[in-house]
């Protein structure tokens, strides 16, 4: 057993990506941030639908459409496939846990 809020380093110099299931259909994915943001140029545009939950702290997402949404403790959000968005922010003063479903 394990769990979600376990091995949080204290310093992260780089977002954390870490799958936590992984299959042909389904990829939930752990993902810690500490004042990280997308790069200022770019979008992500993925083939897969994206589940997000923000389980501790605060990120806000911008998608291509201007349309910006801050998400705290508990809040989540379904990004369908092709949907292009970017992580404007993230909680500067503590580690931001997400969790992230990846689906077809």
């Amino acid at each position: 057993m394990t769990n979600i809020y376990s091995d949080i380093p204290n310093h992260i110099p780089d977002e954390i990506l870490e799958d936590i299931i992984s299959t042909n259909h389904i990829r939930i994915e752990r993902i810690l941030s500490h004042g990280h943001r997308s790069p200022e140029v770019g979008w992500y545009d993925q083939a897969e639908h994206e589940w997000v939950i923000v389980l501790k702290g605060e990120g806000v997402i911008e998608f291509e459409n201007g349309q910006v949404h801050t998400l705290s403790e508990g809040d989540f959000i379904n990004i369908k496939a092709g949907i292009k968005h970017k992580v404007l922010s993230t909680s500067p003063d503590e580690v931001t846990v997400w969790l992230a479903v990846f689906y077809r």
